[in-house]
């Protein structure tokens, strides 16, 4: 499943991302959402959206930490990766898919309380 998921990160991640940091993020991510299963269900229960899931946050942990540079040149060459705005909505338009994904698969995150009164 690594290979898929790194695969598909790379895809999400866009033309020119590193898959030397791509690789561990993927593996912590794929590692993250499987603490995450509730009780009785098994990575294989979740089809493709645990890889699908596992590569977008893998993704938004790059885009995320792309750093401050817009842009930048060397020579005859210039690239240009976006405002760190743009990269941190990319990064959380991956995360929310992410969840969504896996939603029906994992425990509930937060606080949940039973009984309170408001």
């Amino acid at each position: 499943m690594r290979t898929q998921i790194l695969e598909l990160a790379l895809a999400a991640a866009g033309e020119g991302a590193d898959e030397t940091l791509l690789a561990p993020l993927c593996a912590a991510a794929e590692q993250a959402w499987l603490a995450r299963l509730r009780e009785g269900v098994a990575p294989e229960d979740c089809g493709q959206a645990l890889p699908c899931a596992a590569a977008f946050t893998a993704a938004a942990g790059l885009a995320a930490g792309g750093g401050n540079a817009a842009s930048f040149s060397a020579g005859d060459i210039s690239v240009s990766l976006g405002s760190g705005q743009d990269r941190a909505r990319q990064a959380e338009s991956l995360r929310q898919a992410a969840k969504r994904l896996m939603e029906p698969f994992v425990r509930a995150e937060g606080l949940w309380a039973q009984g309170v009164e408001a």
